[in-house]
């Protein structure tokens, strides 16, 4: 199948960095651009591209990284994983064509795609220092801490589809094994690309500061002075 990926901004220079997004079941790469339009104002020198899956769904002109059809908790964690190197395959394709490295990419997932971008977290070598999952949860939560610096979760508390206690929960879990996160609930939001969460998933990538970096300037500063 060809590339269907939809390229939302391509500096004409080396970009800075690299931001991949990952669209819903049923959906398209261009059901996300609402989020890479409000992306490529915040972050001007960043190569934005909305990844579509392969498979086609159910829907009209829609799109699945994986079936849906009769998914259990059982056959999850095998559909997952049989989708999860083509998704590895496309962004390290565009971490080349952009020279842009996997410190400097950032993963961003909604619903199956935010599943997606969570397991593409856990294995080693590195593949994006950044992942922010919207409304969606791990297939399985990982036994060790992800290989990413930092992970957003952003779910809406009306969300009857993937609830939002998935997202609390692996908050909690990644919080125990010592990872940098952040998580929020946003209330009167359901299973949708809101624009509060839009804003919030801006936010996250554009003012958080990991926790490493923090521990390494307050390592780095002088000691205070008394007088």
């Amino acid at each position: 199948m060809p590339d269907l990926s939809l390229v939302i901004q391509e500096p004409a220079n080396t970009p800075a960095q690299l931001i991949v997004l990952c669209h819903a079941a049923g959906e398209d790469a261009a059901s996300l651009l609402p989020l890479g339009e409000r992306l490529r104002e915040t972050f001007p020198l960043a190569t934005i591209v909305s990844l579509q899956a392969n498979a086609p769904a159910a829907t009209p002109n829609g799109f699945e990284w994986f079936s849906a059809e009769g998914l259990t908790e059982d056959n999850r964690l095998p559909r997952v994983a049989g989708a999860l190197p083509g998704l590895q395959a496309a962004v390290r394709d565009w971490q080349a064509r952009s020279g842009v490295s996997a410190a400097a990419t950032a993963l961003i997932g909604l619903s199956e795609g935010a599943e997606m971008v969570l397991e593409a977290s856990k294995p080693k070598p590195m593949l994006a220092s950044r992942v922010l999952a919207i409304g969606g949860r791990f297939t399985t939560l990982p036994a060790e801490p992800p290989s990413v610096t930092t992970l957003h979760f952003l779910h809406g508390k009306q969300d009857t589809r993937i609830h939002y206690s998935h997202s609390v929960v692996a908050a909690h879990h990644l919080r125990d094994m010592g990872c940098d996160i952040t998580a929020e609930v946003v209330p009167s939001v359901g299973h949708e690309l809101h624009p509060d969460l839009i804003e919030l998933a801006v936010t996250k990538l554009s003012t958080h500061i990991a926790q490493h970096l923090w521990t390494a300037a307050q390592e780095a500063a002088p000691p205070s002075s008394t007088h």
